[in-house]
């Protein structure tokens, strides 16, 4: 048995688009809390983050948007995340957009780094986010925390303070992207990280490029941050985004993923980002997130019941 606590982030400042501030309502519109007990784990709700007051962030950038409200948000989950992390619980971020990888990373980072144990991440995601501020031609924050968590320069200061500690990019593993800048490839490329992108599952499945990372995380006795975006599954079953790239995984492909987490026993936190309900259809992207963390949480395809849509 698991004890997952569940946190909401209605936070929708990162985004482009508005309506990722339903997302956790939406979650558990979904069953996700009844989903995970009936798996037999122990579920707390721990209701929604409130996202800090912040007035001391400046930068250079004007067209970074809603930089107050961002930072805010920020300091906010990178303090939760840092408590949650030192407690015998799995957390579950309900986002949200992902700008809120901003402070769940890196608090679980700063707190791995007490603990003496190395932070592994899985970005399941059509973008690497791994813009700063002056390669990003959007000025969207949720294309960012990547680049922030490893200790990219050219930040403004998110955190009220310096990065306690910083992702080791070679500790992090990026699956099925599709859709990178110009100058943010560059700057991913040089960072060292493992990246795939959906060639790499087409030429290879996903099993192949995924197993060697969880080998590295358990050799490493590692602790494994998962980052999945509704935009890793292709939008014709997850329709519920705001930043659609057409050709992501499948059905199966995303189950398989989830399943071998599950057989590694190796996940120790979970983030659940960019679900937009005001663009889903009567629900179903939202059911299909429950459906993938089920799997992760040891559900299998003998245990799944037939849904009528």
């Amino acid at each position: 048995m698991t004890h997952i606590h569940l946190l909401g982030v209605p936070m929708e400042e990162g985004a482009g688009r508005r309506g990722c501030i339903m997302g956790p309502a939406a979650y558990r519109t979904a069953g996700l809390a009844e989903e995970l007990a009936s798996l037999g784990h122990s579920v707390v709700d721990l209701g929604d983050a409130a996202r800090d007051d912040v007035d001391d962030v400046e930068t250079e950038h004007d067209h970074l948007k809603l930089l107050p409200e961002v930072a805010g948000w920020t300091r906010s989950l990178h303090r939760n995340a840092y408590e949650l992390a030192k407690k015998d619980v799995l957390p579950i971020y309900m986002g949200g957009d992902h700008a809120l990888a901003l402070g769940t990373v890196t608090g679980h980072v700063a707190a791995a780094a007490e603990q003496g144990r190395p932070l592994f991440v899985l970005w399941l995601d059509a973008h690497s986010d791994f813009n700063t501020p002056a390669s990003s031609p959007s000025g969207n924050i949720h294309g960012m925390p990547m680049a922030f968590a490893c200790g990219v320069e050219g930040f403004p200061d998110l955190l009220g303070k310096p990065l306690p500690a910083k992702l080791d990019p070679k500790k992090l593993c990026m699956l099925g992207l599709r859709s990178v800048d110009g100058l943010e490839r560059e700057l991913l490329q040089a960072s060292g990280a493992t990246t795939y992108d959906m060639r790499a599952i087409d030429e290879n499945g996903v099993a192949k490029l995924l197993r060697p990372f969880l080998d590295e995380v358990a050799q490493a006795d590692g602790l494994l941050h998962v980052s999945l975006d509704v935009d890793f599954i292709e939008p014709a079953i997850a329709p519920a985004v705001g930043t659609t790239v057409p050709g992501g995984a499948t059905f199966r492909e995303a189950h398989l993923i989830m399943e071998m987490l599950h057989d590694s026993g190796l996940v120790t936190s979970l983030d659940l980002v960019e679900l937009n309900p005001f663009l889903d259809d009567r629900g179903r992207t939202a059911r299909l997130m429950v459906d993938l963390t089920a799997s992760l949480f040891g559900r299998r395809v003998l245990d799944r019941h037939t849904q009528s849509y």
